[in-house]
Parts: C-alpha cells; sequence; structure tokens
C-alpha cells in the first residue's frame, strides 16, 4: 500500500520520465513481503536500454524492471540497498527514517 505522496511529485516524475531522464520518486509503502521496509523509490525512464545501464551499474538486473504499459517503467529500490543507492545518487532528501 502506497502512501504519504503527492500528486505534484508523481507528475514530475512522469514528465521527467517523459523526457527520457532517470527519475527517482519515493514514498511510503507497506507489504507484508517486505517487513522491514517502509519506503520504496521507484526510479523509471523512457528509455528502458538507458534504465538497464542505470541498474547495471548497481547490480540491478534487466529482468527487475516493472514494465508498464503506460510507459513508467522502473526499478523499485528497497531497504539498505534503496540507501546505498540514494548516497551514491546524491538524493539525501529521498531518505527517509
Amino acid at each position: 500500500m502506497a502512501f504519504g505522496i503527492k500528486k505534484q511529485d508523481v507528475r514530475e516524475w512522469k514528465r521527467k520520465i517523459d523526457e527520457g531522464e532517470i527519475a527517482f520518486l519515493t514514498h511510503y509503502w507497506l507489504d507484508d513481503r517486505f517487513p522491514g521496509s517502509k519506503t520504496v523509490t521507484k526510479v523509471g525512464c523512457q528509455d528502458l536500454e538507458k534504465l538497464a545501464a542505470w541498474g547495471k551499474k548497481y547490480g540491478l538486473k534487466k529482468e527487475w524492471i516493472h514494465h508498464r504499459k503506460d510507459g513508467y517503467s522502473h526499478f523499485d529500490l528497497l531497504g539498505s540497498h534503496q540507501r546505498e543507492i540514494l548516497l551514491e545518487e546524491g538524493l539525501l532528501d529521498h531518505i527517509w527514517s
């Protein structure tokens, strides 16, 4: 279940994806399958090869891309891997306790 996200943040994420950028969107998220995770970061790009190449540098497999028909395909980052990647990308404002 997703919550704590603003419509403007989603619109901005989608705009960046539409423009071919690697876009990040972090929000609160609870799922019984991942009991230690309280947030998720969705990392998307319209250019799936660019997205796969970005993910590869962090050990993410292109098979892990969540393919969406609406064009907003993305990786889901969770847990310590999420934190490490956000730190590496300099996105401190996406790291929530």
